[in-house]
């Protein structure tokens, strides 16, 4: 192979070389793309516009199916396009640029989950103050800096992977530009990238998801420690979805991207890819919704 440094297109193969699979995938997705968008619009539309709906965890919620939306639309409508094109083609600039968004999207959406679950433990373990602490002030700044945060992981790694070498010829063996192909073809030495994601991404993970573990034990302390069972019941509930979306994110991202060895990144599954940029985004307006009783609430009231 050939060193090269000068920017040209890359070529994505990463689903389906068979025409008539394609076709079949391109129906599917096209599918999981309009109920994505319409479910997690529709949770945006209806938290909007329901007054009883707008207190803290549901503004997170709204911004989390924003997310989602943003999520998909960076990575399905390519898709689409190139199980639709005889040559899978994708330019370099065009290749950062899905890499930077999807950086910046899903470094926000481990931020903002960690954001529910302290949400969570503050209305469940501390309900006198809750209004106070989570005040509309203090939930704007918490997800100004889940998108800050992804921006800065963005600048970090984005500044790092342009300045390697890729081999020719530039055959990406995935369906989107995903930091683990993109490192798999670098002809120049790319541990200090390496050492930026693992870096970035596991301090992004290990901080919520300790943000989150803590909140959710002494979560559970309080729970227990309710006299009634309704009373156990009514608090579970409203954690119960949360910590679906959580465990479904979570455990397919980390099993993605913290990988440091380079065959690791070569060898990334695809299966989980397409869970965690196309299906979890389609099933979250449903977890919180089909589970959620003042969603269905609300929804009623603007059907009848």
């Amino acid at each position: 192979m050939e060193n090269s440094s000068i920017l040209t297109d890359f070529i994505l193969v990463g689903m389906t070389n068979n025409p008539h699979v394609g076709v079949l995938l391109v129906g599917v997705f096209l599918i999981v793309y309009m109920v994505t968008v319409l479910g997690n619009l529709s949770l945006v539309l209806l938290i909007g516009v329901s007054s009883c709906l707008h207190t803290p965890m549901y503004f997170f919620l709204s911004n989390l199916s924003f997310l989602d939306v943003c999520f998909s639309s960076i990575t399905i409508p390519k898709t689409l396009a190139n199980l639709l094109s005889k040559l899978q083609v994708v330019s370099f600039l065009g290749c950062v640029t899905q890499m930077s968004l999807f950086i910046i999207f899903a470094s926000a959406e481990c931020n903002l989950l960690a954001s529910m679950a302290y949400d969570r433990y503050t209305a469940i373990c501390h309900p006198l103050l809750y209004h106070v602490t989570m005040s509309k002030v203090r939930c704007v700044l918490l997800v100004t800096g889940c998108y800050l945060g992804g921006l800065v992981n963005m600048i970090a790694v984005t500044s790092s992977i342009t300045q390697l070498s890729f081999c020719q010829p530039r055959v990406l063996p995935h369906f989107f530009c995903d930091i683990p192909p993109l490192l798999a073809l670098a002809c120049s030495d790319p541990w200090i990238t390496q050492i930026l994601v693992v870096g970035c991404g596991g301090f992004t993970l290990v901080t919520s998801i300790v943000v989150i573990l803590v909140s959710y034990m002494l979560v559970l302390m309080t729970i227990l420690g309710i006299p009634s069972t309704s009373g156990k019941k009514k608090a579970f509930s409203t954690c119960a979805s949360h910590l679906t979306v959580v465990g479904l994110y979570y455990g397919t991202t980390m099993y993605t991207y913290l990988q440091p060895s380079r065959r690791g990144f070569q060898t990334g599954n695809q299966t989980v890819s397409v869970f965690y940029t196309m299906v979890i985004p389609m099933l979250n307006p449903l977890i919180y919704s089909m589970r959620n009783q003042e969603v269905k609430v609300a929804l009623w009231k603007i059907l009848r």
